[in-house]
């Protein structure tokens, strides 16, 4: 079959999917019985009244009497949706229902989704703190750069539940979880490898900053933008930009890519020549995010250095960095422990704890959901695979206990 029959064959099965028997991939269910006339005025009038007054008095009774404690909005402005770009609110609303069905698969967690018509960011943060009484926790989703590090940072502050925005934090953990089982593997340490980040939007910066926080060397980082190198000599940078530029002579990714340890790939198809990766450094681990066509793909990788470690975006190769892994289970761990914010340390133990994950026996069943044989720590296994049950209770245990002990936590 060819491609473009093979996408017109899954295109029509996913509007099949969204559309029958009912439109959607969400509904609403009633949790406490509703039958009687008595179960009815303890849902409604005149027992509600109870709870009312309590919450009225005390804030914090809303997580004892109403869903808020395990409920996350899933909100967009609909600007930067997969790799579709800006096609607005009401356009990004299938995929907001998407990550609602990965939370609530995955760890749980109930999710309204949320499509926000606002051209200026301050609408948009207007917008969500006016209906944060809600929830539990509020995940930020495709939001363009450098708009969502404001809306994000200004949420964090002025907000007491979490906010997190997936596109930066969710993809930074997982990158920096396989990154440190990779260097690992090829005997190299994070504060010593140099490192490429292609891509300076929402996930390259983050992620540069995450690995920084973890004890990489600030001067060991190229940012690439479509510019080129976002060195210190350039005069159009925006604040987040300017933040990751260092004072190099190294102006294009194939200056960058000499010599270097790593490259991660935040970006588009096929920007990573087979040239640039012979003139890595020895044992490189390259990254190659961009979805579905890779920067470089895997065999044309491997047949140019065998002895790189690999990772992509994809479910069909190795090393899938699925932000699956992390966004489900930091939420739940961040609403068990009531927590006001995902704060750093909470991250970090995200990170660690996907690292050790992955040094673990692979159950049987994750083996017979993947229809391998074996499966274990090495080039091909560096980070856990998505449907591994284990991340549920390593992650979100991990992420409430950094909560608990870094003072964010209120239970």
């Amino acid at each position: 079959m060819s491609d473009h029959h093979a996408d017109k064959s899954i295109n029509e099965e996913a509007l099949t999917y969204h559309e029958k028997p009912t439109p959607g991939k969400l509904a609403i269910k009633v949790s406490k019985p509703a039958e009687t006339q008595k179960d009815l005025s303890l849902a409604y009038t005149p027992g509600v009244a109870e709870p009312v007054r309590r919450i009225a008095e005390n804030p914090e009774d809303a997580y004892r009497y109403t869903a808020k404690g395990n409920l996350v909005a899933v909100i967009t402005d609909g600007s930067a949706v997969l790799g579709l770009g800006n096609v607005g609110a009401l356009a990004g609303k299938p995929v907001m229902e998407g990550k609602a069905v990965l939370f609530k698969h995955f760890a749980d967690i109930d999710v309204f989704d949320i499509e926000v018509n606002a051209k200026r960011p301050q609408e948009f943060i207007e917008t969500v703190m006016r209906i944060a009484p809600t929830f539990g926790g509020i995940n930020l989703e495709d939001i363009a750069a450098p708009h969502c590090f404001e809306i994000e940072q200004a949420l964090i502050e002025q907000l007491d539940i979490p906010v997190f925005h997936d596109d930066q934090h969710g993809t930074a953990i997982i990158i920096a979880a396989g990154l440190m089982n990779a260097l690992e593997l090829q005997g190299k340490t994070l504060a010593e490898a140099k490192i490429v980040v292609l891509g300076a939007g929402a996930a390259g910066i983050a992620t540069i900053r995450l690995l920084v926080t973890m004890g990489a060397h600030r001067d060991n980082f190229l940012a690439i933008d479509r510019t080129g190198v976002i060195h210190t000599g350039r005069t159009n940078l925006n604040p987040y930009k300017w933040g990751v530029a260092v004072d190099t002579e190294k102006r294009t990714l194939e200056d960058a890519m000499e010599g270097a340890d790593v490259v991660i790939g935040l970006s588009g198809p096929d920007l990573i020549s087979p040239q640039m990766l012979a003139h890595m450094a020895p044992k490189p681990v390259v990254f190659a995010l961009s979805n579905p066509v890779p920067e470089i793909r895997p065999e044309v990788a491997l047949r140019v250095r065998e002895d790189l470690i690999m990772a992509t975006g994809r479910s069909d190769y190795p090393n899938q960095v699925n932000n699956v892994l992390g966004f489900p289970f930091i939420f739940r761990g961040a609403l068990d422990a009531r927590a006001s914010r995902i704060n750093e340390e909470m991250q970090i133990a995200a990170v660690h704890a996907l690292q050790a994950l992955t040094h673990q026996p692979v159950p049987r069943e994750v083996l017979d959901a993947y229809h391998l044989e074996s499966l274990s720590f090495g080039p091909e296994y560096i980070i856990p695979k998505p449907l591994d049950p284990r991340l549920r209770e390593h992650v979100s245990t991990a992420v409430k206990q950094a909560a608990i002990d870094s003072g964010v936590a209120r239970i």
